[in-house]
């Protein structure tokens, strides 16, 4: 029996046009039982895209894509857009390498228009396609899709404060499910919390609007009126100036989410405004499984798991969790330590902190630039702030970090989690660039710990010992047994293999358990080989360059971008020096790194132990 009879019929946004009204529902059944199916398999956003369903059925229900463009914030709820969109019979290879991606992927469809994975930056994009298109007179609709926990950043309002007097077709649906990935904070959420009091007037004003519309003759006209009346409708209900109507928006709103014939009704009306409109839907994140939709966070990224159960596949420590613990354990003796998340308290591991700390735990919503300068002002004032941030995300704070942070010369310590390959999350989430751009940044530190034991030590050091900025960079997942092989007697660095070799492989981070066992694999070769595994990138110590330096071959492997990285740093350095030996330098090229496993990821770019082995070989 076809499991799908109705989503295997979509080949594209026509035919969820052309199905009968009453097919729609079964169509969201049919989608959510597909997201429950694949994601439970490959892992991904599970409940971001289970409570858009309605929502994106209705938009190509309403709207004809390609030409009508829609952009969705972040894009980690875009799966049913893919689905409607002619890629149903690819869908199981989502998040694999060489399948299709977890976020919005302009090569990967013409219905994907702008490439997506960060945050608050659907309103921006979408003001500028519809600007474009009323500067080359095309009347079609650009349509942004952002969720409320968006709304936390600050390039929301910056383009809503250009957006409102634009003039333009720019359609901006408000996604709102009351959280992000954590639960939602600040004074938006409480002003989004009192419109959500009143939703009976939107529905009742669309009930209204398809009575009207079917009287003969007049019915058009009457709904024309009504829409004359709606203004003073809404201050009346709301008892105040509506925030986005004061910016220029016409508001809508708010509305039930999970209604496709409302949602149509509502989407048609904002096409009939001459300008720009904002429609505010209220939707349940996790909608229909019921684990998903009483535990939204813990559903909102994914490994494989038990859909019967929820239960995932036991899993060994990871660096993250070695952080979340340590940072709970030393506020206990550090009283002026504090921790602040941008929206990712949960996913850094901060719960503890939280739970036993709250007025040291600041969680500022997805504004990780405005969390950047708050912790410049923390550490002015004495404060010890430790910023637990993904290394993608980061690399929004490039000014903030130079200007309020290492100018003021301040002590605030960053932890950056995923840094390296992240696998599955493909281009927009690998963490590669984060040495390249904190390297150039005067003042700054920066340690690559191997292993857990380098973790903590490096957070003690940068908590206890250092009085500037320093970053602690570690990868996603665990750790790799062949660590433990290094001998460190120094902090700065750490080696396996006799001093006096000629050949030295160079790295840091998690592959230095890959360069071990390089090490191993060639010990019998005629030149032994000296690994040296840098815990502190920046600055260089000078006694691991002294080393490289009296060697005749230099093998340096580097999970992170070529230029500006650690790697050529290194080379600089010992050409400064005078160096006249062979130095070779493996890490990623000028190019971003689509999605595939971590170890396929270290595997492409010679970043493994046969890779490093490989590349020695065919150099020596």
């Amino acid at each position: 029996m076809n499991a799908y009879p109705i989503l295997e019929t979509i080949a594209s946004p026509a035919d969820v046009k052309a199905l009968d009204e009453a097919a729609l529902p079964l169509l969201a059944q049919e989608v959510r039982r597909k997201l429950l199916e694949t994601v439970s398999k490959n892992g991904g956003h599970l409940a971001s895209n289970l409570g858009a369903v309605e929502l994106t059925i209705a938009l190509h229900r309403v709207f004809d894509s390609p030409r009508d463009q829609i952009v969705f914030d972040v894009g980690h709820q875009c799966y049913t857009h893919k689905l409607l969109t002619g890629r149903y019979a690819r869908f199981d290879s989502l998040r694999c390498a060489g399948g299709l991606s977890g976020f919005c992927r302009p090569n990967e469809s013409e219905h994907d228009v702008f490439f997506s994975g960060h945050s608050s930056t659907s309103v921006s994009a979408g003001l500028g396609l519809a600007t474009a298109k009323k500067l080359n007179k095309d009347e079609a609709y650009v349509i942004s899709v952002v969720g409320d926990g968006s709304f936390t950043g600050g390039m929301v309002y910056e383009a809503l404060n250009n957006g409102g007097r634009s003039g333009t077709k720019h359609i901006l649906v408000l996604n709102d499910n009351k959280m992000s990935i954590s639960e939602n904070v600040g004074a938006l959420a409480k002003y989004l919390a009192v419109i959500r009091s009143t939703p009976q007037y939107y529905t009742f004003k669309a009930s209204t609007e398809r009575t009207l519309r079917k009287i003969p003759s007049v019915g058009q006209a009457l709904v024309h009126k009504l829409y004359d009346l709606k203004t003073q409708v809404k201050n009346k209900l709301y008892a105040q100036s509506n925030f986005f109507e004061d910016l220029g928006y016409r508001y809508m709103g708010p509305i039930d989410g999970h209604r496709i014939d409302i949602l149509c009704d509502a989407l048609q009306a904002a096409k009939r405004v001459n300008g720009p409109v904002l429609l505010h839907v209220i939707t349940e994140k996790g909608k229909g499984y019921s684990l998903a939709e009483n535990d939204p966070s813990s559903f909102h990224g994914v490994a494989g798991f038990d859909v019967s159960t929820g239960a995932s596949d036991g899993q060994a420590a990871h660096f993250s969790d070695v952080f979340g613990a340590w940072l709970a354990e030393k506020a206990k003796t550090q009283p002026r330590l504090c921790a602040v998340t941008a929206a990712m308290g949960l996913p850094t591991r901060l719960t503890a902190f939280k739970q036993a700390f709250p007025a040291r735990f600041f969680d500022v919503g997805i504004a990780e630039e405005h969390a950047v300068t708050f912790c410049g002002g923390l550490a002015k004032n004495g404060m010890l702030p430790v910023f637990a941030v993904y290394s993608t995300f980061l690399q929004r704070c490039y000014d903030q970090l130079v200007h309020d942070v290492a100018l003021q010369n301040v002590h605030a310590v960053f932890a950056v989690d995923r840094a390296g390959f992240v696998g599955e999350d493909g281009e927009t989430h690998q963490g590669l660039m984060d040495v390249s751009f904190l390297s150039s940044i005067p003042h700054f530190k920066i340690y690559a710990p191997c292993d857990f034991a380098a973790l903590t030590r490096d957070l003690d050091r940068a908590v206890q010992t250092d009085c500037c900025p320093v970053a602690v960079r570690y990868p996603r997942g665990g750790q790799n047994e062949q660590t433990a092989k290094l001998r460190g007697e120094r902090f700065e660095f750490s080696l396996y293999g006799d001093e006096t070799s000629e050949t030295v492989l160079v790295t840091y981070g998690r592959i230095s358990g890959e360069a071990v066992a390089a090490a191993d694999a060639l010990a019998h070769s005629a030149s032994p080989i000296l690994v040296l595994s840098l815990n502190q990138i920046k600055p260089l110590p000078e006694d691991a360059l002294a080393l490289m330096q009296k060697a005749k071959r230099v093998f340096f492997f580097e999970e992170g971008l070529r230029t500006g990285g650690a790697g050529e740093q290194t080379g600089a350095a010992l050409l400064e020096r005078g160096f006249s030996g062979r130095f070779v330098l493996t890490a990623v090229e000028d190019r971003f790194v689509p999605q595939a496993s971590v170890t396929e990821q270290l595997a492409r770019f010679r970043l493994d132990k046969a890779g490093m082995i490989a590349t020695i070989q065919e150099k020596m």
